[in-house]
């Protein structure tokens, strides 16, 4: 790991007081996911959301899991991010 990518994962600790651990854990669920898929969209959203400490709505997540599983919006995770917001 370089320096750069240290810094962020330190931030993301004191800051966000997210793990980076976490945050390979869900990257790592992500790589072979079946996104048209409302279980493991659901799920993934719901790890997105824990990692980042964000409670989601019942509404909001149905949402998202609709955007995701009807490709109605792209997935990146910055998107996602956004929507957690």
């Amino acid at each position: 790991m370089n320096d750069f990518q240290k810094n962020i994962f330190d931030h993301l600790k004191k800051k966000a007081n997210i793990d980076p651990d976490d945050v390979f854990k869900v990257a790592n669920s992500m790589q072979n996911a079946d996104f048209s898929d409302e279980k493991t969209v659901r799920r993934l959203v719901r790890q997105l959301a824990k990692v980042a400490n964000k409670n989601v709505s019942k509404q909001k997540e149905d949402k998202i899991v609709e955007a995701i599983t009807k490709q109605n919006m792209p997935l990146d995770m910055n998107t996602l991010g956004k929507f957690l917001k």
